[in-house]
């Protein structure tokens, strides 16, 4: 059985993943706007969830965890956009 091809395409969904984090934690030191990270944050889950999707088993805790991040986002993009608008 060849997991060659498996193998690499789970190694490029963690480097994205890990690369995406990186970008958020530099955003926060330099401040950005709440605005700019909720977007990286939707890429993030975007690129977990394919990161995940590429695993053959043992996900389920990252899957729950997704679904938390998931919810999260949702209510802080909500409490942003009262924000700007109130």
């Amino acid at each position: 059985m060849d997991f060659d091809g498996t193998v690499d395409c789970v190694m490029d969904e963690a480097r994205a993943v890990l690369k995406r984090l990186r970008r958020i934690e530099a955003l926060e030191r330099e401040g950005a706007p709440t605005r700019s990270l909720l977007c990286e944050v939707q890429a993030l889950l975007g690129e977990a969830e394919a990161w995940v999707s590429s695993e053959r088993e043992g996900t389920d805790l990252a899957e729950q965890a997704l679904e938390r991040c998931r919810d999260a986002l949702a209510s802080s993009a909500g409490d942003t956009l009262k924000a700007a608008s109130g």
